[in-house]
């Protein structure tokens, strides 16, 4: 089962055909935890496309993540759309929860690879793959294939 956090006045909504892995023994790749789905406040929205799939997936949103159709995420992967703090010890001192914050869009057909992370603020267009272990900070274009910390492009998909 996976795990839901969903603060009161935000929306979660999964499409038709969701697989969630969460346990170890369903993927070779070992998940080390449940699927997360968690808003963090009033207005917050998770939606997912319908045919998607996640591993030990985790999802965090302070504004809006928006994924869409056959979207396939592997094991341990963290897509937040905060800093959760601000980056000022002066910040910190004032609201300790109130990191930036940006929308995150996943198109359509997106393959995103195991430990990755994907950051508020961004698009990864649709046919895209993200590389394993990388950590996407800016858009990434249609049907490009991305690796690295920051994810830079390294090839384009015909």
């Amino acid at each position: 089962m996976p795990i839901i956090q969903r603060h009161r006045s935000s929306d979660i909504i999964l499409g038709d055909g969701l697989s969630l892995r969460s346990w170890p023994r369903t993927n070779p790749l070992v998940p080390h935890h449940p699927v997360v789905f968690a808003t963090r406040r009033a207005g917050a929205v998770i939606r997912v496309g319908e045919n998607c799939g996640f591993s030990g997936t985790t999802f965090v949103a302070d504004e809006r993540i928006e994924l869409g159709d056959r979207v396939q995420i592997g094991s341990n992967v963290s897509v937040v759309d905060t800093d959760f703090h601000p980056l000022t010890p002066e910040g910190r001192a004032r609201d300790f929860n109130a990191g930036a914050a940006a929308p995150i869009v996943i198109e359509d057909k997106v393959f995103v690879g195991m430990d990755s992370l994907i950051l508020k603020g961004v698009t990864v267009g649709e046919g895209s793959v993200v590389g394993a272990g990388s950590v996407v900070s800016q858009d990434v274009p249609p049907r490009s294939v991305v690796v690295g910390n920051p994810a830079e492009v390294v090839r384009e998909l015909e």
